[in-house]
């Protein structure tokens, strides 16, 4: 029970992340793509937001894929965890992250976000299970 409102938890926020991505907070994200990222930092914050939201979606609806789900989610933090590094390094102030000590906190948040997609979809239990019958 706690781990499917941990999975919806999630799902919302991804949701959530992701709407404002594409609306709101659409420059305050932009600030979070590193400047040596060879691409348009407005289509990176619009593409991410996009998979943000069918991320969120697949945690919501896809619950018998939710473990492969949890994976995706999962590497989907560690790919962007970039921006953050590179918003800390470049300086760059958004989300009221204005200071080099509110953004590097911030650093540590990110791989929390990777356990939590792990462990409330059951992807490490599944990945577990998996070794043991490949072994």
């Amino acid at each position: 029970m706690i781990r499917t409102v941990a999975r919806v938890l999630l799902g919302l926020f991804l949701l959530a992340a992701g709407t404002t991505h594409l609306t709101v907070a659409r420059e305050a994200f932009r600030a979070q793509v590193p400047s040596w990222f060879p691409a348009d930092a407005d289509a990176v914050v619009v593409v991410s937001g996009v998979v943000e939201i069918v991320l969120g979606l697949a945690l919501l609806v896809l619950v018998r894929r939710r473990a492969v789900v949890g994976l995706v989610v999962a590497a989907f933090f560690v790919a962007i965890f970039p921006g953050n590094v590179a918003q800390f390094v470049e300086g760059r102030s958004a989300f009221g992250l204005d200071t080099d000590t509110a953004r590097g906190v911030r650093l540590l948040f990110q791989p929390l976000l990777v356990v939590w997609a792990l462990w409330c979809t059951g992807a490490w239990a599944w990945l577990r299970e998996r070794r043991r019958v490949a072994s």
